[in-house]
């Protein structure tokens, strides 16, 4: 890959404060969405990861790509119109709170609607890890965190690691990313 054409873009971590702001509908999809949507796929395929959410690299607009096996895409305005009732739990990591991998419980299936980077309407119907990737990135849009969906011993526990690595004494209990 030729880096010298590449864009990428400043990835926000934990304690950031637009990652728990909600993102702003998009009301007009203009070239500098496509140039931004272009700029995202770099910084998620860079970092590397499989989905990167507006509020991630610091725009409060409602947008994300995802790229799973050969699948790849971006929304814009994105909403789940349909969630299975059968759950299941994963292992979860984030591109914004590095090092850290827990234990996650989401719909095995969901249909998420919006609009693609040139404006048109999309609706794809995902089951598991895609659709582990569209709950985890819109939950970024409404400025929620996989670590807000743990158990609270687990959640403790990972508020705690990250407080010792800003410290710079944490050792990660797993390593991964979505």
């Amino acid at each position: 890959m030729d880096r010298s054409a590449m864009a990428l873009l400043n990835i926000r971590t934990f304690g950031d404060p637009v990652l728990r702001q909600r993102a702003q509908e998009v009301t007009r999809v203009e070239r500098a969405h496509r140039r931004l949507v272009a700029d995202m796929f770099d910084t998620m395929r860079d970092a590397p990861g499989v989905g990167l959410a507006g509020p991630q690299v610091g725009v409060l607009q409602r947008i994300f790509v995802w790229e799973v096996d050969d699948r790849h895409g971006a929304f814009i305005n994105p909403r789940i119109t349909a969630r299975s009732e059968e759950t299941y739990v994963d292992d979860e990591g984030c591109l914004s709170i590095p090092g850290l991998l827990y234990p996650v419980e989401r719909s095995v299936a969901v249909t998420v609607e919006g609009l693609d980077e040139r404006g048109r309407e999309v609706s794809v119907a995902a089951e598991g890890h895609l659709a582990r990737v569209f709950q985890h990135e819109i939950d970024h849009l409404d400025g929620v965190l996989f670590i807000d969906r743990l158990p609270e011993d687990l959640r403790r526990e990972a508020l705690r690691t990250l407080r010792r690595q800003a410290l710079g004494l944490a050792e990660t209990r797993a390593r991964g990313a979505l």
